[in-house]
């Protein structure tokens, strides 16, 4: 099978897992909202959502590894399909609560296979950078298809249906597994099976990889940035008066700028390298974080968030390229899911930081802060030019 043909069941039983969670995940707090639930405990739901991936990521990363892309999985889909069925009978609050952990745990529990079988796809840097920038239009595309159909069912029939449809989403994923080809496990998978596998291989193997830890460090401030701008455009809207129309715009102009960036980068793949980008993708990070304060309209912060979303866009693609090459091929999944366990930690404990620091100092602030510290980690991107040109297994003192 060729790889276009093999990326497009890919890519389609990814967008169907992600957006039974993305669509789940509006339809459970506006459930708990109709039944009187306050805000703590709105948030405490949102919370399960990515608690559930911090938890199982490694596991799945480790699962995938031993048992490669079909298994995992089926795993994901049974744990999706179970969420979205237990808010189907049940709206309690505990029954959400379930219904989050299992849907942001099945998804984790999928992806991470999904993102293995998809790197080893390809045979030279270009493709793997191509193929994750198709990969990374997937959760774009998921994210609107989720909760738009969730809120246009709870609207028009009810959250019953909503849950139902969600529930069926794992299904057609299962459906296009089918036409993903089985891949053979490398020859080292074998070590990490039996019940000695515990001792054979640690976490912290994997970060005596310098180039690895210098990534998830990369990875984690960009991906702190993303989540900033979504924290604090509203908030520096707000202190403005503009409209709720408004600030949607500008972080609407943000999310088209990031999937076109990665509609590109396929294109132009073969002239990109992945520390360039990512050097650049910093750079870019701190000049619009500086400049945004100082934009007086809706309209030239719009301007910056294009610029953001076209920077901060084109990291994911650049950094799983760059993990599987700095990673043994019979730990990628392993690498998978720690970079997993770090960005969905960030995504939870980084926006309690953001509104401390936003309470106190106001968000202008905020943006001069994270310039900084954007421009500052340009330097990390920097040395992963020699990085790269390594294989893994001499790189693996610390």
């Amino acid at each position: 099978m060729s790889l276009r043909r093999a990326l497009v069941p890919l890519i389609a039983a990814q967008v169907c897992l992600h957006a039974c969670m993305s669509g789940t995940r509006l339809a459970a707090p506006l459930t708990a909202l109709k039944e009187g639930r306050g805000a703590a405990a709105v948030g405490l739901l949102l919370a399960l959502f990515a608690v559930a991936p911090i938890v199982l990521s490694l596991r799945a990363g480790r699962y995938a590894d031993r048992h490669g892309y079909h298994l995992p999985v089926r795993v994901g889909v049974a744990m999706s399909l179970a969420g979205a069925l237990t808010a189907v009978v049940s709206q309690h609050y505990l029954a959400l609560c379930a219904a989050a952990v299992l849907t942001g745990g099945g998804t984790c529990f999928a992806l991470v296979a999904i993102q293995r079988y998809a790197g080893r796809l390809t045979h030279d840097a270009t493709e793997l950078k191509q193929v994750f920038s198709w990969l990374a239009i997937g959760p774009a595309a998921s994210n609107f298809i989720g909760p738009f159909v969730a809120g246009l069912l709870i609207d028009t029939a009810g959250v019953r249906w909503a849950f139902a449809f969600m529930a069926g989403l794992p299904l057609l994923t299962a459906w296009c597994a089918r036409y993903v080809p089985p891949q053979p496990l490398d020859p080292g998978a074998s070590t990490l099976l039996g019940p000695g596998a515990s001792k054979r291989r640690s976490v912290w193997d994997l970060m005596h990889i310098v180039p690895l830890r210098r990534l998830l460090v990369v990875n984690w401030v960009l991906s702190a940035c993303w989540d900033l701008h979504t924290f604090v455009v509203p908030v520096l809207g707000h202190e403005r008066g503009l409209s709720a129309t408004a600030i949607g715009s500008i972080l609407g102009a943000f999310s088209i700028a990031a999937v076109v960036v990665r509609v590109l980068i396929p294109v132009l793949a073969h002239r990109l390298k992945e520390w360039q980008v990512l050097m650049g993708a910093m750079l870019g990070t701190a000049s619009m974080f500086a400049l945004y304060p100082l934009a007086p309209s809706a309209l030239l912060m719009g301007v910056c968030s294009v610029g953001l979303g076209l920077a901060l866009g084109s990291v994911q693609p650049m950094v799983m390229s760059a993990l599987h090459q700095v990673t043994p091929p019979e730990r990628q999944g392993e690498a998978l899911g720690l970079r997993m366990m770090v960005i969905n930690a960030s995504s939870s404990v980084m926006p309690l930081l953001f509104g401390g620091v936003g309470a106190l100092a106001g968000a202008a602030s905020l943006f001069w802060a994270a310039s900084a510290f954007a421009g500052g980690g340009s330097a990390l991107a920097r040395r992963l030019e020699r990085d790269l040109g390594e294989p893994p297994q001499r790189q693996s003192s610390a």
